[in-house]
């Protein structure tokens, strides 16, 4: 979800409408993605590094959050999708976090698709809070260092209930993946956008698709491995 700030200044506008745009375009793709059969999406919302933006920008945001979960509350449920959200969001404003939570609760059966929220979310920060609780258990004796191996740790990360990642989607023409589910970029496929993301929409978001669908995932192994084994 990156660009929102530069759209708005590309056109004169305060920052804060690039993200009221921006908003319009989450629900667009969340309606795209439940559509077209996708099970899981992750939309990186607000990092930690955001914090460090200018106080106003970041109260905006924090209200045009709030704004938003409580607008979509039904649409959400009129469409069976359940909400998540990952990331320290204990350093939310309250007021957010009220909303938040109201939405997840209430979302909790949505079966068709589970959109996540990454919320002040940092993939760094998420992996050494992964590795602090896994030492923490360990030294407790809860836990045998040596029985630590991947599922054990994705298990104790806070996106550790997401499937794996087949695809990410990288907005605004930037080639970075910015911190974002680190862990998970292991073997995702990465296809960058070349549009702002309030101007991200269906189309763009069905020519990534198509990108992806005409890779071939090796997962380590050789084209001649992949081409014997969907035989």
């Amino acid at each position: 979800m990156d660009g929102n700030g530069r759209w708005a200044e590309s056109k004169g506008l305060p920052r804060l409408e690039g993200h009221r745009e921006g908003a319009e375009s989450v629900r667009a793709i969340t309606t795209a993605a439940r559509e077209v059969g996708i099970q899981a999406l992750t939309l990186y919302a607000f990092s930690t590094q955001n914090w460090g933006r200018p106080r106003g920008e970041v109260l905006g945001l924090m209200d045009l959050l709030r704004t938003f979960l409580l607008q979509e509350k039904r649409t959400l449920l009129e469409n069976d999708i359940r909400l998540c959200a990952i990331g320290e969001t204990h350093r939310l404003p309250r007021r957010v976090r009220k909303a938040l939570e109201e939405v997840e609760e209430a979302s909790a059966g949505g079966r068709s698709m589970t959109l996540t929220l990454a919320l002040s979310y940092g993939g760094q920060e998420e992996i050494v809070c992964a590795a602090r609780e896994l030492a923490r258990r360990a030294k407790e004796g809860e836990l045998d260092p040596e029985a630590i191996d991947v599922a054990t740790f994705q298990g104790a990360l806070w996106s550790g209930s997401l499937p794996p990642l087949d695809l990410c989607i990288r907005t605004s023409g930037e080639n970075r993946v910015s911190n974002f589910l680190l862990w998970h970029m292991a073997y995702a496929e990465i296809v960058v956008a070349k549009e702002l993301w309030p101007d991200f929409r269906e189309e763009a978001f069905f020519a990534a698709l198509l990108e992806y669908r005409q890779r071939e995932r090796r997962f380590g192994l050789t084209s001649a491995q992949i081409r014997e084994r969907s035989r």
